[in-house]
This record gives C-alpha cells, structure tokens and sequence, in this order.
C-alpha cells in the first residue's frame, strides 16, 4: 500500500490578488495547510516566523491554515484552524450580516492577517463576487463597486477625513482594535452601516458582531476577569506549542487576554487587555478603560493608555492622544474623566502625536508607544 500522505504547512509570502487564490486552492487540493506571511517584511521578521512555525515539520490532521500571532511583541505563535472552524466562522458571518443579490466584497486588508484572509475565504465558501486591493488606498477605495468590506479603525478614520461617501456599504465590518466612539459616531452621522466585531485569529476572526455573539458562540468571564470563548470556529491550539495550548483552551472555552464584561442581557464588553494593567499606588487601573473615557471628548480623535515605572506611584498613568484644535490639557483630560473613572485612573501627563502608531493589523504599537513616551 502506499505511504500515507504527509500534510506539510506551505508558506505563501503573496500579495492580496489571484496568484494567493490559485496558490491556497492548490495547496488545500493537495491536502496540505496553509502559512500566509507578510511579502513585505522585512527578512529577519520573516526568518524569525519561520523558525518558530516549522514548515520543515507535518501539520496535525484537519489543520488548513495557521495564522501567525503575537509576533511583534514575542515569539510567534501560530494559531491552528482546521477547515470545519473556518466555514462555521463564515456561516455565522453571513447569518448575521446576511446576503442579499448583487453583494461584492471588497478586500482592502491584508490577507496574512485573519481578518483580511476571511473577506476571500466569505467569497470563495458563497460564491460572492470579490475586488481585491493589494493594500488600501483611499482613492482605489473610492473607485470600488461593492457593497460589503472589512476594515480597520485607521481605515474607516481616513476614509472620513477624505469625504468618502460609504452609504453604498450596507455592512462594514470594523474590527482588528478598539474603535473611539468619537470614531463610530463620525461614521454613523455620515450614513456608514459600521458593524463592529470582537475576535482574534484564535476564533478564526470576528465571533461577536456590535455586542452580540454569533449564532453558537457562547461568552464568559472568569474570575479573574477575562473573558473566555466557546463555539465551532475556535482553534484546534497553537502550532508546536502544547504548553501554550494548555494554558490557553480550556475544557472548551478559549480563555483571552482580554477583560471585559457581559452583561444580564447579553451585550459583550471589552473593557481592556489583562496585560494592559497599569498598578499606580497599589490600584490596578485598566488601560484600556481609561483610553475609552479619553475618547469620548470632543477634542481628542485617537487615544491610548500606558503605565511608566515612577518612584512615587510605581506606575503613573500616561495617556497619548490625537488631537484637535485646541488640544486638551492634562487637567482638562483629568477634569473632564472624573465623571467616568475612579481618580486612580485619571491619566497624569498626556503626550500629544501627530498619528496613534499602529502594527498592520490596526492594534496600537504598543512598544512603539512606549519609546514615543520615553524620548520625548
């Protein structure tokens, strides 16, 4: 009898566009997974995924796609889903947001990230129309004949400034970070249908759309705050990282790094990362809470938290901003977040930039952050 055949994990270092199509449908007719990796960066960034994803070594039964994450903070990791993930992940999409003739997705993110890679894999599974865009661009945007598309909050916020009319969307998918809600408000005032989505390249992308999760999706938190996730389209576990998958899936639930809240009637709440906590005078302060009360004044466009070590407070609380005219200061910031946080949360120095520095996926660049603080 013939060996049996060994399932191999293919990179594909490709530009959003036909020949990544026809490259994924060919290596999933071999019966092989995929590694989708970013052709524009920079060779060691790509010899380091390497090295810590294997291609060299077989991929575990069912797995199609590993998604590199983390990877510009850490080690990568290599989140594993399996077919059967990605088409419940697709079903429950569509089931939300549904499908109506004559809809075309545009793609405009990039496709080695979960979020971008699904907008073609929608298409593919539905027979849905796709214009693909190698990256995004404002004016190419403009020119686009669909009606569905993905974006990131840096996107959505450029398409704003240009003028861009996004009535003819009737869904935009807004996920990849946390969008202000000076943001979404824009948005909606301008006649966008945004639609924004909670999820992660464990849960083969978006799995809580506005709120709500999908159709077989449950949401916890558990004691320590975090939230936890169950349903069809969580992976199957991290590529060559048992240790990692232990502390990660489990009995079922998909534990993250986020904290949040649920409430009685079902609305899901991220209120900040669990390794986002700032502790300033023996208080834990969520960043991630505090940036979102800084967004809700009409003078900041963006905002982020950092803890910097401090003599006095152990950490003090720094808030960046984007800004408009006049830009707020400190004690106006401090004043006008003392109706939404405890005082240990009001920020102590605000440093103003001139754009949030963010990585490809939308996330703020948190290390970036931190060096922008430290020299100025």
């Amino acid at each position: 009898m013939p060996a049996a055949h060994s399932r191999r994990l293919v990179s594909l270092a490709l530009a959003p566009g036909e020949d990544f199509s026809a490259a994924l449908e060919q290596v999933w007719a071999d019966g092989d997974a995929v590694l989708p990796i970013d052709p524009f960066a920079p060779k060691a960034a790509t010899d380091r995924l390497l090295a810590a994803m294997r291609p060299d070594l077989a991929v575990e039964d069912d797995v199609a796609l590993v998604i590199a994450t983390s990877g510009s903070t850490g080690e990568p990791k290599g989140a594993q889903l399996t077919h059967a993930a990605l088409q419940s992940s697709i079903d429950a999409a569509h089931e939300r947001i549904g499908r109506e003739p004559g809809d075309v997705w545009l793609s405009c993110l990039p496709w080695h990230h979960i979020g971008g890679l699904q907008v073609l894999l929608r298409s593919r599974r539905l027979g849905i129309p796709l214009v693909v865009h190698d990256r995004f661009d404002v004016e190419r945007f403009v020119g686009a004949d669909a009606t569905l598309t993905s974006l990131v909050p840096t996107q959505l916020a450029a398409l704003l400034d240009a003028g861009v009319d996004l009535r003819r969307y009737r869904a935009i998918l807004l996920g990849g970070a946390a969008a202000s809600e000076s943001l979404l408000d824009r948005a909606r005032q301008a006649g966008a249908v945004i639609v924004t989505t909670y999820g992660m390249s464990e849960t083969a992308g978006g799995c809580v759309y506005d709120g709500r999760p999908l159709d077989g999706v449950e949401v916890d938190v558990t004691d320590d705050g975090r939230l936890a996730l169950r349903g069809p389209m969580l992976m199957c576990g991290y590529r060559l990282r048992p240790d990692l998958t232990a502390q990660t899936l489990i009995d079922g639930w998909l534990v993250t790094n986020d904290l949040g809240r649920v409430a009685a009637d079902g609305p899901v709440e991220v209120i900040g990362r669990a390794d986002d906590v700032i502790v300033t005078g023996g208080v834990n302060v969520v960043a991630g809470e505090v940036a979102t009360a800084l967004g809700t004044h009409p003078a900041v466009v963006d905002a982020a938290v950092i803890g910097i070590a401090d003599e006095r407070w152990g950490q003090r609380v720094v808030a960046v901003i984007e800004a408009g005219t006049p830009t707020p200061s400190v004690e106006e910031l401090r004043e006008w977040c003392r109706a939404l946080l405890p005082a240990a949360s009001l920020p102590r120095e605000v440093v103003v930039v001139d754009a949030m520095p963010r990585l490809a996926s939308g996330k703020v660049d948190r290390l970036a952050l931190g060096r922008t603080v430290s020299n100025r």
